[in-house]
């Protein structure tokens, strides 16, 4: 049975009547084509490659690797089939796979700079086992971007303005949006675990189960587009943005990130149980790396305004068991499941990116044999600020940085670092409330 055939034969079975056949862009947004099910499969599938030159505003920049303004041959991945359940019509929806015509990847692809990252762990006869977690704002609609961003009403018309984490009851408000993201991943295979509160307002935090690198940063990719779609349903809005309220906790994506051999063992501990050299060095490789990576841990302007108050975020490199004050927790596990939480990476990151950055520096440390600090001990907060505060600087080291080019790619970084200078630059030309009030009539 050919591709095509398969394809149809599901769309058959589940009377599906149109198909939306994406790529994740740099920002993490799906980019593609609704087609016709009938017509899948029946021609070439060819999208722009600028679709990755593409700025958060919607605007391009010029790639000196794609002058040309070529078309990318798109592949669909029949694994990646899924029913789009909040379709009005019944949808499914796939992933695509970026070719050249010589049949290279397109190394620009979010997915494809994940799998150059996890090709060089194969290579080695190691597989990276992750579980994402990932926070999120439900948000009362309007749209004025002057707006101050405000929670939605829950029951009884009630807005939470308290900060109830892990509350139980304030959960309770938002039971039907609750029920449908459930029921949306499930019919999507999302494997997602537990829910809970957050800090702030109508704040949350979703756990995804462990698993594949590559299957969890799908997952992360559909599930925020599932969290948005079931906020419409219930006239609110959902963000993922670092810091989208002023005096509120910003919004993570943890990684918790374990390697395993071929069969199976994590090589984080030794047969006695103990921590090995190889967990040592990944994080090693996480505090030497992670400042050169930063840009894909902070992507925009707003990412940095998490670093402002180190008591509410982890700020540091520092390495702790069971200790939340620090940026590379250690959670507290029998030998089979030592892994390392890396806690400071906003919400607004592509979960591609941001999982291919974290095992890039891990992987280095394995392979050099880096050792990191001393364990902490007591609270981190207030110790050395080892991140950068402003995301040029943060664009820089990527730029200059020998050792992401040779794990996520060359033309990746040029493309990536040219794309952040962009979206920099539009934001300096905005003169925002606080110029135009304290500034404007006393300097």
């Amino acid at each position: 049975m050919s591709a095509t055939d398969v394809f149809q034969s599901w769309f058959r079975e589940r009377g599906i009547e149109d198909v939306e056949a994406f790529v994740p862009d740099m920002a993490g947004s799906a980019r593609g084509k609704v087609i016709p099910a009938d017509k899948f499969g029946s021609g070439e599938m060819k999208m722009p490659e600028a679709i990755f030159s593409q700025t958060i505003s919607g605007g391009y920049i010029a790639d000196a690797s794609n002058v040309e303004d070529r078309d990318m041959l798109l592949s669909p991945d029949p694994n990646s089939l899924r029913p789009v359940p909040w379709a009005s019509d019944p949808a499914a929806s796939v992933f695509v796979d970026c070719y050249h015509r010589d049949g290279s990847a397109v190394s620009q692809s979010p997915r494809n700079v994940l799998r150059k990252v996890l090709a060089k762990y194969e290579a080695r006869g190691w597989i990276p086992v992750v579980a994402p977690e990932v926070e999120f704002y439900l948000l009362s609609p309007h749209s004025d971007p002057n707006h101050e961003a405000e929670p939605p009403e829950g029951r009884l018309g009630w807005t939470e303005g308290a900060r109830q984490p892990y509350s139980i009851d304030t959960m309770n408000d938002f039971d039907p949006f609750i029920n449908d993201v459930y029921a949306y991943c499930e019919a999507q295979g999302i494997r997602i675990d537990t829910l809970s509160q957050e800090m702030g307002p109508a704040q949350f935090e979703i756990n995804f189960l462990h698993g594949n690198a590559l299957d969890n940063a799908d997952q992360v990719f559909l599930f925020k587009r599932t969290i948005r779609e079931a906020a419409i349903e219930h006239e609110m809005h959902a963000t993922f943005l670092a810091k989208p309220m002023s005096e509120e906790a910003g919004s993570a994506l943890h990684v918790h990130q374990s390697v395993v051999d071929k069969q199976g063992q994590n090589i984080f501990s030794k047969a006695d149980g103990s921590a090995s050299d190889l967990f040592y060095g990944f994080i090693g490789g996480l505090q030497h790396y992670m400042p050169e990576a930063m840009l894909v841990f902070a992507p925009y302007v707003n990412s940095y305004r998490r670093f402002l108050k180190p008591e509410s975020s982890p700020v540091n490199l520092a390495w702790a068991i069971d200790n939340r004050t620090v940026g590379l927790r250690i959670p507290d596990s029998g030998p089979d499941a030592r892994r390392v939480e890396n806690r400071l990476a906003g919400s607004d990151v592509n979960p591609y990116l941001v999982i291919a950055a974290s095992l890039a520096c891990g992987y280095l440390g394995m392979v050099e044999g880096l050792t990191p600090t001393a364990e902490t001990e007591g609270s981190a907060y207030g110790e050395e600020f080892d991140l950068h505060r402003h995301i040029y600087h943060a664009i820089e080291a990527l730029q200059d940085s020998d050792a992401m080019r040779s794990m996520l790619g060359n033309e990746f970084v040029t493309l990536y670092t040219a794309l952040k200078e962009d979206e920099y630059s539009e934001f300096q030309e905005i003169i925002t409330p606080y110029e135009r009030e304290i500034l404007m009539f006393n300097v």
